[in-house]
């Protein structure tokens, strides 16, 4: 029997608590599970992408069989080739869902092997997002509730830097 092997696409920037727990989760449901952190050009990301490999490494190491690559390009090709069973993708609202929904169609005519599985998050992480949790940090607000303590400490690094 050949191994189930999910890939969680995003550029993490940064990890929150709400990945950790999709990629938990999935980590029983699949037999891999591949963190694939995108470079991300499109959105100007807070934290380079070493520095989002790392965090999310730091974030998951408790995790035996999960495995941390960035990537550039197409989903579908990185997909292709990872050997993938499936894509994971997290829903938080109604709103994701129509947006995921258009991008598994769009990303399955391009590979009638791509598969996507949807998640919902727990609940008390169904509102975090990335996005608002770099707003709180960039304005020196407490993030600590929002993402691990690796994410915290790296927040930190980088108003000392003047960010």
């Amino acid at each position: 029997m050949s191994k189930t092997r999910v890939i969680y696409p995003g550029t993490f920037d940064p990890i929150t608590n709400g990945h950790i727990d999709l990629v938990s989760r999935a980590s029983k449901m699949f037999d891999e599970v591949v963190v694939a952190i995108a470079i991300g050009h499109h959105k100007n990301p807070v934290f380079t992408l070493e520095e989002r490999v790392a965090l999310a490494k730091e974030s998951l190491k408790h995790l035996p069989n999960v495995e941390f690559l960035g990537f550039d390009g197409l989903l579908v090709n990185f997909f292709r080739e990872q050997k993938a069973t499936a894509v994971l993708r997290g829903l938080r609202a109604v709103s994701d869902f129509e947006y995921e929904f258009q991008l598994a169609n769009m990303n399955r005519r391009l590979d009638s092997n791509f598969e996507a599985v949807f998640l919902t998050p727990s609940e008390q992480y169904s509102f975090i997002s990335s996005t608002l949790v770099r707003e709180i940090a960039r304005l020196q607000g407490d993030v600590t509730q929002f993402v691990p303590h690796a994410v915290v400490e790296a927040f930190e690094r980088k108003h000392k830097q003047g960010w």
